[in-house]
This record gives structure tokens, C-alpha cells and sequence, in this order.
């Protein structure tokens, strides 16, 4: 190990996966912006966020940085092949709809738009009435 050089390690080869049709799931916070993209099986393929396309602070929760952010996710997808996407969106977020105007845009065939922000039905458990003596 000591004496070896770098020239002799080898190093592994990225492999590119060939996805052709994908989900997207894009998670719309009101401070930050993330998106995944999978293949249908759910194993991540590629992500990013507001914060990786170099935003920080209070510009992270602009719509305008989860444009740029989707945008070079969407980028990376294409790369690996992706033609036809289903999106699942979740949370109230700003970027949420500028993601969406980024997904129309992008030219891949968009099967699917779901909306899965978790909703309460019943709410919390409330607090016990007061005692009155």
C-alpha cells in the first residue's frame, strides 16, 4: 500500500443508468426546495436542491432558486435517459409551482401529477380540561 502508485489503483467507473421513464418527487418547503428523480422501482437516480444549485439563506426559498434547481435536476435525468416522467409533489413551498413550470417546459412527457402533502384528518389529540375547584 505504501509504496504503491497512483497510477496503478483503479478507479471505478460511473455507471449510467439508461432510465427511461422516471419519477420525480419534488418536496416544496417554505425554506428550501428538493427534488428526486427515480426510476419506477423508486431507486434514486439523481437529486438536487436550492441549496446545491448555490443558493443560500432566505434566497433558497425563492421560486426563482427552485427553477434553477429542478432545472439541473431535470438536466442530469435527461442524461440518464429519461423521456416520460411521473411527478408527485409535496408542501406548500414557493417553488412549488415554479416546479411545475420547469417540468412543462423541460420537453419529457409528464404522465402523472399527484399531490401527496400529508393532510391531518382528525388533527391532535387536545388537552385535557382544565380542573376548577
Amino acid at each position: 500500500m505504501a509504496g504503491e502508485k497512483k497510477a496503478d489503483r483503479k478507479t471505478a467507473k460511473r455507471i449510467v443508468k439508461n432510465v427511461t421513464r422516471g419519477r420525480m418527487y419534488v418536496s416544496a418547503t417554505f425554506n428550501n426546495t428538493i427534488a428526486t428523480f427515480t426510476d419506477v422501482e423508486g431507486n434514486t437516480v439523481c437529486w438536487g436542491s436550492t441549496g446545491t444549485a448555490g443558493f443560500s439563506g432566505s434566497k433558497k426559498s425563492t421560486p426563482y432558486a427552485a427553477t434553477v434547481a429542478i432545472a439541473r435536476v431535470i438536466e442530469v435525468a435527461k442524461q440518464h435517459g429519461a423521456r416520460e416522467l411521473e411527478v408527485y409533489i409535496k408542501g406548500p413551498g414557493p417553488g412549488r409551482d415554479a416546479a411545475l413550470r420547469v417540468l412543462r417546459g423541460s420537453g419529457l412527457k409528464i404522465i402523472l401529477i399527484a399531490d401527496v402533502t400529508p393532510i391531518p384528518h382528525n388533527g391532535c389529540r387536545p388537552r385535557k380540561k382544565k380542573h376548577n375547584r
